[in-house]
C-alpha cells in the first residue's frame, strides 16, 4: 500500500507509524511531574491489575486523526480501563490509537493549565467531549484568576455535554478512587499536588512518602530492639 492511500479506509497508519506528540515543549515541569506522580501511585495500588493504562503527555488518535496523522488531543494525563496495560512486549505504547484499543475511550483526562493557555476551557474541552471522555479535570493552580475559573474543576459528560461537578476529592465510581488536591512536603518543599483518594477520603501516599514511612518504621524497630537488649543486659547484671 502506498502512503497516498491514507485518506482511504483501506489503509491507516499504526501507532508505530504515527507521531506520538506534537513536539511542543511544556512550559511548566508540573505538566509532566504531576501526572507521573498519579501514575506511580496507581502502579502501587493496582500493581497486580493488567486491565488499565495511564498515559502521560501521549497523543490520542481517533480514526480521523489517524488519517491526518495528527493527534486528536494530547492530555497531560489520561486513564483508560479495560485495556491491555502493557503493549509491544513490555516496551510500552508510542501513542493511544482507539482502533488498536478496541475503541476504548479514556475514562478521564487531566489538563494542567500553565502560562501558555492551551484552550483547556475551549477547543480542547470540545475535543474531549467529542471523543466521549466521561470525566474531564482541569488543574489551574497559578492562572485561575486570569482564566476566570476555579483552580480545580471537574466536568462530567452528560448527554454529550460537560457539566461541572462538585465535591473534592471527586469520587470516580468506575475505579473506586477519588482525585483531588492535597498539601504536603515534596522534594523538601511544602506544596500542593494532586492525589488519588480512597473511599474514606484519605489520600494515597506518594512512593517517596512510603519509603520515608518504611525508614521511620525500621528506625523505630531498631530502637525497640536496642532498648530490649539494654533491659536484658541490665537484668543479667
Amino acid at each position: 500500500m502506498q502512503p497516498d492511500m491514507i485518506d482511504s479506509d483501506i489503509w491507516l497508519p499504526t501507532s508505530e507509524q504515527l507521531p506520538d506528540s506534537d513536539d511542543t515543549p511544556v512550559d511548566n515541569e508540573n505538566q509532566n511531574t504531576l501526572p507521573n506522580w498519579l501514575l506511580a501511585v496507581l502502579e502501587e495500588i493496582w500493581g497486580d491489575r493488567q486491565d488499565w493504562f495511564f498515559g502521560v503527555d501521549m497523543g490520542i488518535y481517533d480514526r480521523e486523526a489517524q488519517r491526518k496523522q495528527v493527534p486528536r488531543v494530547i492530555p497531560d494525563g489520561f486513564l483508560s480501563i479495560g485495556v491491555q496495560r502493557h503493549k509491544r512486549a513490555g516496551k510500552g505504547r508510542l501513542s493511544y490509537v482507539l482502533q488498536e484499543e478496541h475503541g476504548t475511550v479514556p475514562l478521564l483526562a487531566l489538563e494542567y493549565v500553565s502560562k501558555t493557555y492551551g484552550q483547556e476551557y475551549g477547543d480542547k474541552m470540545a475535543d474531549y467531549a467529542d471523543l466521549g471522555v466521561k470525566y474531564y479535570m482541569i488543574y489551574n493552580p497559578e492562572y485561575s484568576q486570569r482564566d476566570k475559573h476555579a483552580p480545580w474543576e471537574v466536568y462530567q459528560l452528560i448527554r454529550g455535554r460537560y457539566q461541572m461537578q462538585q465535591g473534592e476529592p471527586f469520587w470516580i465510581p468506575e475505579v473506586e478512587l477519588g482525585l483531588g488536591r492535597v498539601q504536603g512536603e515534596v522534594g523538601g518543599i511544602w506544596r500542593e499536588w494532586l492525589a488519588w483518594h480512597d473511599a474514606g477520603g484519605n489520600p494515597y501516599p506518594l512512593p517517596h512518602e512510603l519509603i520515608q514511612r518504611q525508614k521511620k518504621q525500621l528506625q523505630q524497630e531498631q530502637q525497640r530492639a536496642e532498648q530490649e537488649q539494654q533491659r536484658a543486659e541490665q537484668e543479667r547484671q
